[in-house]
């Protein structure tokens, strides 16, 4: 270990004079490695987006009871008391007209001068449920028994729906996964091997000098690292841009849309990349000195 602190002037000294031997071809084959990651990250950045967006949603769970209009507020005061009892209601709240009407204005912001049309107040008043949206089929069984009842409204299909696109992005991911380790193995090997072919008159020199394999093989594992660390920093930016520039224009547009941070965001992203890109460019290099002593 102590050689091995000793001689790591060398051994970078030595990856760069490889690098540069091949110069092009290693410039190519970091930006291909970053796009590689770049599309990977982004991969990422959408489950994770979407997954935030599932929890939150489940969360703030809701259905919406519309009762009869004729009933007074003795029976209004049981159907909300009948109603917070349902296993699963976690809180119950009646929003009165002037209320929805409200809420309406502050959902359509600067398009609710189309509500000044109506003589009267269009919206009725109903009884708002937070609730715990794994017991939504005994909710809903259950006020199906509940007097003075007309209408519920939930949300179970929109968010059945995104968990279904979380399932397929998190196959996507795993797919694209398997993808990017088998391709940037094959070109951080491909590459190895390229540059101890190139360098083949040093190495036999090295060799009848008495140097170990590992003293000779150590180079050119630096030499892959730099290419796959060298495409996770390229990867890490522009998926920092993108994230950064993309969450000021959601943020904006669609206000409602519960997005992460995007510092946090953009910090695991970039942990991900460059621990796979560190990962891999190690591993590729070690099959590449692999295959090439076989040889």
């Amino acid at each position: 270990m102590r050689n091995f602190f000793y001689n790591i002037g060398y051994f970078l000294k030595e990856a760069k004079t490889i690098f540069r031997v091949d110069l092009l071809s290693n410039i190519f084959s970091v930006f291909s490695i970053g796009l590689i990651f770049f599309i990977l990250s982004m991969i990422f950045s959408g489950l994770w987006i979407s997954n935030q967006v599932v929890e939150v949603l489940q969360r703030e769970a809701e259905l919406n009871v519309y009762y009869d209009e004729n009933i007074g507020d003795l029976e209004i005061g049981k159907l909300i008391e009948d109603i917070g009892q349902i296993p699963g209601v976690r809180q119950v709240n009646l929003v009165k007209e002037d209320e929805s009407y409200n809420r309406m204005v502050g959902i359509l912001g600067k398009e609710a001068s189309i509500l000044k049309l109506f003589d009267d107040n269009p919206f009725t008043a109903f009884v708002e449920m937070k609730i715990d949206l794994n017991e939504i089929d005994n909710i809903l069984e259950k006020l199906d028994t509940v007097d003075n009842m007309e209408y519920v409204r939930d949300n179970k299909e929109v968010i059945d729906k995104l968990q279904n696109i979380v399932l397929i992005l998190k196959v996507l991911g795993v797919l694209f996964m398997t993808a990017v380790g088998i391709s940037t193995l094959v070109v951080v090997s491909h590459i190895i091997r390229q540059g101890i072919y190139n360098n083949r008159e040093q190495i036999n020199t090295l060799k009848l000098l008495g140097a170990p394999d590992g003293f000779i093989g150590f180079p050119f594992l630096l030499e892959g690292l730099f290419l796959t660390i060298g495409g996770g920093i390229l990867a890490s930016a522009l998926i920092s841009f993108i994230i950064y520039y993309g969450f000021r224009q959601m943020g904006g547009g669609i206000p409602f849309i519960p997005l992460p941070p995007a510092e946090d965001l953009i910090y695991m992203m970039i942990i991900l990349i460059m621990g796979i890109s560190g990962i891999l460019g190690i591993v590729g290099s070690l099959f590449g000195l692999a295959s090439a002593k076989s040889k």
